[in-house]
């Protein structure tokens, strides 16, 4: 069924933005009211209209990164532990420090004591829990081994994280020297270089013509600055909203795909998620055209999520999963005969799992070779561009100097 993402009003007036699966927009509004909401929009999330980025910054989960593995933890350790669903709960109800976690949790300790599977009260808390959190959870009940799949998924979530941490800590610091050098070079042209125009117009000295040049980049500068920051501005909002619509993320996917530096990355950082996913899902009891329906949300490229949707169709008519993801030619292939092995032993959520390893050892040693790599090229080009500028604005000064001497 579709994905719908949704807006409604609760019985204490707050606004709630979640997701849901259904066949319309009119069952995403039977639901809600069957809740007790008051539903205000309902649209299928492949027209867009996601939330800004900044907006999610402002706005975060009451359950998310290191909170949503804590509660996952703890409540897998309380039922370990022998204690009943309800008390774990009202337990884990005195741990958020945050107002709506602390909400959340009370309500699907309430859905609960009255008769409700956790797995159905968590996918009523408005997207706060994901398809993947809730349908391992579903699984685990059906099992019978609801802590041993909470532990799993703790585990799943913190690998998650943990590469999602990895990727942002190898962007953070090029990122940052970027910025800081972007903005030294700017403040020297905008103001420290014209500083210099005007003594030499007043010397009325012969310049070289690399120097007039730096000269009307500095001049330029100084009376456009605000110019020069507002339109990156703008086009990172323009590229925060266009990234948003399917048909332009699409394309943007494929052309990192094609990209020799970045493609490679992209493929293998995917695949691990991708071989996680399915790999703790299938572990856990969920059959796998469920687990690739759930992992094809997962993924962030949408053409490689195309790739999984697509073989999900020829799984489903009796194809190798190994061979339909290979219709695509873009998973790397140490993945794909991994997957094969998996399949011809029957031992396919074992390999699957060995697969993520595999390639988040890899992604790992890929990222770390970037890091290294890429941090000596920005210093030197960023290097080279101050110190072009300095030699250009100095170099007249110092044959002035010396033909006076």
């Amino acid at each position: 069924m579709p994905l719908y993402t949704y807006k409604a009003i609760n019985a204490r007036g707050e606004m709630l933005d979640g997701q849901m699966e259904a066949a319309s927009n009119a069952e995403v509004a039977v639901r809600l009211q069957e809740q007790g909401h008051l539903p205000v929009e309902a649209r299928l999330a492949s027209e867009g209209g996601g939330m800004p980025v900044w907006r999610r910054l402002f706005k975060p989960r009451p359950f998310a990164g290191e909170r949503l593995v804590q509660f996952t933890q703890q409540l897998a350790t309380l039922l370990g532990a022998g204690q009943p669903l309800d008390r774990a709960l009202t337990i884990l109800l005195e741990l958020p420090e945050d107002e709506t976690a602390r909400r959340v949790v009370s309500d699907v300790r309430d859905a609960v004591r009255g008769g409700t599977s956790l797995s159905t009260a968590l996918e009523r808390q408005h997207g706060t829990f994901s398809r993947l959190y809730v349908n391992m959870v579903r699984a685990g009940e059906v099992g019978g081994s609801l802590h041993e799949t909470l532990s799993r998924l703790a585990d799943y979530l913190e690998r998650s994280r943990a590469m999602q941490g990895r990727v942002i800590n190898a962007l953070i610091y090029p990122a940052i020297l970027l910025v800081m050098v972007g903005l030294s070079l700017l403040f020297l042209l905008g103001y420290v270089v014209p500083q210099f125009a005007q003594m030499y117009e007043s010397l009325d000295a012969p310049l070289p013509a690399f120097t007039r040049v730096v000269l009307g980049v500095g001049l330029f500068v100084r009376d456009w600055w605000i110019v020069l920051l507002v339109v990156p501005a703008l086009l990172l909002l323009w590229f925060d909203r266009k990234r948003r619509d399917p048909v332009f993320r699409e394309a943007l996917d494929g052309w990192l795909l094609r990209r020799r530096f970045f493609g490679g990355l992209v493929a293998k950082i995917e695949t691990a998620r991708l071989a996680r996913t399915l790999g703790t899902l299938v572990k856990n009891g969920v059959p796998l055209m469920a687990a690739l329906g759930i992992a094809q949300k997962v993924m962030d490229n949408r053409v490689l999520a195309a790739d999984v949707a697509a073989a999900a169709e020829e799984v489903k008519n009796g194809v190798a999963l190994s061979t339909a993801l290979a219709r695509g030619k873009r998973f790397p292939r140490l993945a794909l005969q991994m997957i094969q092995v998996g399949e011809e032993s029957g031992a396919l959520d074992t390999m699957l799992v060995k697969t993520a390893e595999t390639f988040e050892h890899q992604t790992a040693l890929a990222l770390d070779r970037m890091l290294a790599a890429l941090v000596p090229i920005v210093t030197v080009v960023l290097a080279g561009l101050v110190g072009m500028v300095v030699m250009a604005v100095l170099t007249p000064l110092y044959d002035l100097t010396s033909s006076i001497g």
